[in-house]
């Protein structure tokens, strides 16, 4: 019953965010959208805190994992940035943007939200490494590109954008358009062919050195 009630607790949260925003979230609010007893927020979590941070934690694995199957069939950059447009909408219409919203908000105040804001999405950045890892491998960029870092920049991006769509709904697909620009740039490149691929190569071995 107690794993129950803790799962119970972390969709609670997660829902009150959603619906409430994170001014307006505490043990109460919580536990009434659980259907539980206020207390057991404190009995199982020790705090409201942990409880976001624990919730925080719950949503994105499993929102990683309903993703994963999809991810691990990308194989170019544009194959990622289509996933990137149709997840973004998938994740709105289930609330799942306004709650990274409110996570992120909180998390400018509360350190231990933050570090498992964080954490959540470094779980993405995973991901979203092992895709690009795979799609550049033949490229002429291979070889010269951070993955991690590139991953690091398009979690960044995509979060971004997501947050900007609620104040600039047509900034927001200027700049997946943007984006949706320098894949074609890389597609374009991967379709030179080999003497050109080799002069890209030579030309950023050079633009590489100290």
């Amino acid at each position: 019953m107690s794993g129950a009630t803790k799962a119970k607790l972390l969709e609670g949260a997660l829902r009150t965010l959603t619906e409430q925003g994170i001014a307006r979230t505490s043990a109460r609010t919580i536990a009434a959208a659980a259907g539980v007893n206020q207390a057991l927020v404190f009995y199982h979590f020790g705090s409201v805190d942990e409880l976001l941070a624990a919730a925080c934690r719950y949503g994105t694995e499993q929102r990683v994992a309903r993703y994963r199957d999809r991810l691990d069939r990308i194989g170019s950059l544009a194959e990622l940035l289509a996933f990137g447009r149709e997840m973004h909408e998938e994740e709105k219409a289930a609330g799942q943007v306004a709650v990274l919203g409110q996570l992120l908000a909180g998390a400018q105040t509360h350190p231990r939200l933050a570090s498992a804001a964080a954490a959540g999405i470094e779980l993405w950045i995973a991901e979203i490494e092992q895709v690009l890892v795979r799609a550049l491998a033949a490229t002429p960029l291979a070889g010269f590109a951070d993955a991690g870092g590139l991953a690091r920049a398009v979690s960044a991006s995509f979060v971004g954008i997501e947050l900007y769509e609620g104040v600039d709904a047509q900034g927001a697909r200027s700049a997946l358009g943007a984006l949706d620009q320098l894949a074609s740039l890389v597609t374009a490149l991967d379709d030179l062919g080999p003497v050109a691929g080799r002069a890209v190569r030579h030309a950023l071995r050079r633009a590489s050195r100290p």
